[in-house]
């Protein structure tokens, strides 16, 4: 719903803060007013992080979500997770993505999820109909956890040589490059299209980005992808979006914010 973990625990902070405060014994269906309060702060913060993102220097990208030590969520909610769905969830507004999860992942009914957003039925069914839509229109057709890691280990080796035809062969005709920094040095401020203009940044950028750096393999958000350390304490997070016709988008996660959850784990060892 929101893309970070920092802005969802304060979410379930402040909504355990209002369950402590309200009167219990007034309250009939307690998991439905969880529900009610914890979907209603999400938005707002939702809304909030749409206008602060007009800002943003670059490209911006979902902050990734440790799932290694939770093996489980990565399973149940593996699809729900991908950043490339997050992405494309980011597209929806926060009331259109609270319908479509409360609807998709948590089987809520229709009244219920009116209920909570205060709009009724028949909105909320047009509500999680046009954004299944947009989804499935925009998704790209799976493939599963070997295949993705074999795509990417390939991509990593043919990246840290610099070699073009490689690249471009496992490129999808719409492959975007997108390198989230905040304006930090070094991150592309715009994403790069089209398979020549990126096998050719990536190609051009080797041999700046690839020696010395000590690859570490994480999980992010239910798939495998890359940790890369660099010079001057900076670390770049590396995901894909991949499908039967090849990459389709090249994540480089570099803010340091959003790599917390994998730094002391992985770097540390």
């Amino acid at each position: 719903m929101l893309s970070s973990a920092a802005e969802a625990e304060d979410v379930v902070q402040e909504t355990w803060l209002r369950w402590q405060k309200a009167d219990h014994s007034a309250v009939v269906n307690p998991a439905a007013f969880l529900a009610l309060i914890t979907t209603r702060l999400a938005i707002n913060v939702a809304e909030s992080a749409r206008s602060r993102r007009e800002t943003y220097i670059g490209p911006w990208l979902p902050e990734p979500i440790d799932t290694s030590n939770d093996p489980t969520v990565g399973a149940e909610r593996e699809e729900a997770l991908e950043l490339a769905v997050l992405l494309l969830l980011e597209r929806l507004t926060p009331t259109q993505r609270a319908a479509y999860i409360l609807r998709e992942a948590f089987l809520y009914s229709y009244p219920e999820i009116a209920e909570i957003l205060r709009l009724s039925p028949a909105n909320v069914r047009q509500l999680v109909s046009r954004s299944r839509k947009h989804l499935t229109a925009e998704r790209h057709e799976s493939i599963d956890k070997v295949e993705h890691r074999r795509l990417l280990t390939v991509f990593i080796a043919a990246a840290q040589t610099g070699n073009v035809n490689a690249l471009e062969e496992l490129f999808a005709e719409d492959v975007v490059s997108s390198s989230d920094g905040n304006g930090m040095r070094g991150s592309a401020r715009f994403p790069l299209l089209g398979i020549a203009r990126v096998a050719k940044f990536v190609a051009a950028y080797a041999p700046r980005f690839w020696p010395g750096a000590d690859l570490a393999w994480v999980e992010a958000n239910g798939r495998a992808a890359v940790l890369v350390p660099r010079p001057g304490n900076k670390v770049t997070l590396l995901a894909i979006d991949g499908s039967p016709k090849g990459i389709h988008h090249l994540m480089w996660i570099v803010t340091p914010v959003k790599l917390e959850a994998f730094l002391g784990a992985e770097l540390g060892r």
